[in-house]
């Protein structure tokens, strides 16, 4: 049946296909609402039947099964009924996926194509997801991506059964959430003078004015819109380093006794500023209220506060700042970053919140609540999860898909390490040499996407996609027993009918050959690193 992500069994029911027509009823007991609610809206789209709501026992039925796990579901289709069981409103969201998928491509257009010759083929299928925390980053600090755009994103992480976004909301090159006690933060750091132009050895800018950010009901919609297909959106804001967009706006929240910040603008580079927050009480009492803020608009467990590459030269050189870490009884620069992250850790964790970072938080110790996103390869989140810590892996070198695709000149703004769809497919989020007690503590794996050199939705589909359904099944899918590896050769042949999805969907995505012609950025420098990617 050719899904994606593979579920645990499917088996096909030749003979016992289920025509759906004018007559054909959609029911959900209360508990799964929601799931029917969506499920109701996207089928009737497509297809142009009403799906009208029924008694139980025909048409297409969901049930609730609290002896299933929260996110499991069960398919069976027959003549005259398709039933979706699931363990609770999550399962039933993704068991709706898989059954418009049954569906074929042409369930995924928004308007229909035929009222007729709509039928679900018989089958028994049951499934549950390897990982609870399947995730994309989308970086909309340095290139924003306007609203319309994340709620189609939205679309595609649920088509494929991924349950995270998060929302890289904050930068050196741009501040991009509505802070209402602090209105400069988008008045002054939500925009930037201009843009480099592909890597920075090329010294090309484009000389034209970026920026957008999103209202607090702006982002209040894209978290509703998210948690009604299954998606939890995780805010990140950086700090105490990626802050310069917060000291342009916010001067005094810099190091003033080494910088004249007043003259600071939001960052027109690409890269790691040295200008960097300060760390005094004042400050801390700013970004406190920023967070304040931002719990109001993201109920997720998880804050994501970055903590990572964070310069420390402005501090070596900062009176205040020794003064500081001198006042604080600290050894060092790298001890008061260290000191910052563990201060907003435990003021989360009063509010009934954790924090997660980059794993740079784990140098100086965390709070027992405290994750770690594992982006420097595996050490990190060994570490972490070796120290009882829970871990996302999302290691630079497998997926961090602004990695350009193939070698060869035809490559868009090549960056970092060649990551093939193949690649990203045989990577395994669960390192080997992790006992049962620590890997368990890897709760699950996120690709990420950053955007120096990604400045559209249209760009943002050619580097995502179709490795993102590759990623998609390493986390939900369970590894075979066997072979050893999962077989790349039937994903891609399964790939080839869920293209066919990804057009109905209207995304570009990179073709197996190559990019068209007008997905390629001729002359625009990129930083591709030369040789393959460490295994760890």
């Amino acid at each position: 049946m050719d899904l994606i992500p593979a579920p645990s069994s499917a088996v096909r029911r030749p003979g016992e296909d289920f025509p759906l027509d004018d007559a054909t009823t959609l029911t959900a007991p209360p508990a799964l609402a929601g799931a029917a609610h969506w499920l109701r809206a996207a089928l009737s789209a497509a297809t142009g039947l009403p799906f009208a709501p029924g008694a139980p026992g025909a048409g297409v039925e969901l049930v609730h099964d609290a002896a299933l796990a929260a996110e499991a579901y069960r398919i069976s289709v027959r003549p005259g009924r398709a039933v979706i069981t699931a363990g609770g409103p999550a399962g039933a969201l993704w068991g709706a996926q898989t059954l418009r998928r049954l569906l074929g491509p042409d369930a995924f257009r928004r308007a229909p194509l035929r009222r007729t010759g709509w039928v679900l083929p018989g089958a028994d299928i049951e499934d549950a997801p390897r990982f609870g925390w399947r995730g994309a980053l989308l970086d909309v600090a340095r290139h924003f991506l306007p609203k319309a755009d994340v709620l189609r994103f939205v679309d595609l992480l649920a088509v494929h059964k991924l349950n995270v976004l998060h929302l890289h909301l904050t930068d050196d090159q741009g501040w991009r959430v509505e802070i209402k006690r602090y209105p400069e933060l988008t008045a002054r750091g939500a925009w930037r003078e201009r843009s480099m132009v592909g890597y920075r050895s090329a010294g090309r800018r484009d000389d034209r004015p970026h920026g957008g950010f999103y209202t607090q009901d702006d982002l209040r919609e894209i978290v509703a819109y998210a948690a009604e297909r299954g998606v939890t959106v995780v805010p990140e804001i950086d700090l105490p380093g990626h802050t310069q967009a917060a000291v342009a706006a916010y001067p005094e929240l810099g190091n003033t006794d080494v910088v004249d910040t007043s003259a600071l603008g939001v960052w027109t580079d690409w890269g790691v500023s040295h200008n960097v927050l300060n760390a005094s009480e004042a400050t801390l009492r700013f970004f406190e209220g920023v967070l304040e803020e931002v719990l109001e608009l993201f109920p997720s467990e998880f804050v994501h506060l970055g903590g990572d590459e964070c310069p420390k030269e402005q501090w070596k050189d900062s009176a205040a700042a020794r003064t500081r870490i001198r006042e604080l009884g600290l050894a060092n620069e790298d001890e008061l970053q260290s000191w910052i992250i563990r201060h907003f850790d435990r003021w989360l964790a009063e509010r009934g919140r954790r924090l997660i970072g980059w794993d740079e938080i784990l140098e100086g110790g965390l709070a027992p609540g405290a994750a770690v996103s594992s982006w420097r390869g595996f050490g990190g989140g060994i570490a972490a999860a070796r120290a009882g810590h829970d871990v996302v892996m999302c290691p630079e070198q497998h997926v961090y898909l602004d990695h350009r695709q193939a070698d060869g000149p035809d490559e868009p703004i090549p960056v970092g390490f060649v990551r093939t769809l193949e690649d990203v497919y045989r990577f395994e989020p669960v390192p080997g040499e992790l006992d049962e007690a620590a890997a368990r503590r890897v709760i699950g794996t996120q690709a990420n996407l950053w955007s120096e050199f990604t400045d559209t939705a249209r760009d943002v589909d050619y580097r995502a996609f179709p490795r993102l359904a590759a990623f998609a099944e390493v986390a939900w899918s369970a590894l075979p027993a066997e072979p050893a590896e999962r077989d790349y050769p039937a994903f891609a042949r399964r790939l080839a009918a869920h293209l066919e999805v990804l057009d109905a969907l209207g995304v570009e995505y990179r073709p197996a050959d190559g990019p068209h012609p007008w997905q390629r950025r001729p002359g625009v420098v990129g930083r591709p690193i030369e040789g393959p990617p460490p295994v760890r």
